[in-house]
């Protein structure tokens, strides 16, 4: 799955560790979700769409592989 967080949580001037905060978990979580190598559980995901104020479709994109 990719996904735009990385992008999004720049725009709002957030370090991993501050979004990480917000969300309740660690800043490894939020590295590995940016960088593909986890997929956040739904709950994650709606957290974070609400956090960036979009919808989880605009933030996390199913791929084929």
């Amino acid at each position: 799955m990719k996904n735009r967080v990385r992008e999004l949580r720049k725009e709002g001037n957030w370090t991993q560790q501050q979004f990480g905060d917000l969300l309740r978990v660690s800043r490894q979580t939020i590295n590995s979700i940016e960088n593909g190598r986890f997929d956040p559980s739904l709950t994650l995901a709606l957290k974070i769409a609400r956090l960036l104020e979009e919808s989880v479709e605009d933030i996390f994109v199913l791929t084929d592989t």
